[in-house]
């Protein structure tokens, strides 16, 4: 199981990230100073380190340079608000290796954990997922239902992604909502219950059932 390090002091996020690694199958820690997480951030402890640029104490470009510079090759997934070039910049030149922009979708963040951590956490049959009679090949973006192809948006493959990650598992709108259109969506939205109706549509009703109080579950 590959170990994360979590550096955000934001509770929400971090409770957000915490949660959603954890159902991926990672074991995660979490700090919400830059100077804990420099002296924490070590390769015997962990595997990779997501980290906030915006912490107090040292700041994430610090942290970053600090690993470097005691020969630290942990991957860095910088996390940054700031969308502007220069920041982008600094992060990658302090010795990051990617960053996602604040606010962020949760399977876009788990893709590039995915790819930072070698060998991927499931194996390369986790690019291929089956279930009731359904076939996803996560690096062509293709659905297949029994042998037939199905054409998909861009937010109906990713439902159907972590549905077929959590078979048989109930989820609730809220899981659904954070994991596809990101931790900040406003949680009083129906669009969870939109889209699972598109899915069924495209895919069959039957693979759907709606678990009354708790959220929906794809039947394996």
């Amino acid at each position: 199981m590959s170990r994360i390090l979590i550096a955000e002091d934001e509770p929400r996020l971090s409770s957000f990230l915490e949660k959603g690694l954890r159902a991926a199958g990672y074991s995660t820690t979490v700090c919400d100073d830059g100077n804990r997480c420099a002296s924490m951030a070590r390769d015997s402890e962990f595997d990779l380190l997501i980290l906030d640029i915006g912490l107090p104490g040292q700041d994430g470009f610090e942290v970053t340079r600090a690993m470097r510079a005691r020969s630290e090759t942990m991957p860095v997934l910088i996390l940054t608000a700031r969308d502007e070039v220069v920041d982008t910049v600094a992060g990658l030149d302090s010795g990051a290796d990617d960053y996602v922009t604040k606010p962020f979708v949760f399977e876009e963040l788990l893709a590039r954990v995915r790819a930072r951590l070698r060998p991927p956490e499931h194996g390369e049959a986790a690019l291929e997922l089956h279930g009731g009679g359904v076939r996803l090949d996560v690096r062509t973006r293709r659905a297949e239902v029994d042998g037939t192809e199905v054409e998909l948006t861009a937010k109906e493959f990713t439902l159907l992604d972590t549905f077929l990650r959590h078979p048989g598992q109930v989820l609730s709108r809220e899981q659904l909502l954070s994991h596809v259109w990101g931790y900040d969506f406003d949680p009083g939205s129906n669009v969870v219950d939109v889209y699972v109706g598109y899915l069924r549509r495209k895919l069959g009703s039957e693979r759907f059932e709606t678990v009354r109080g708790m959220g929906y579950r794809m039947k394996p």
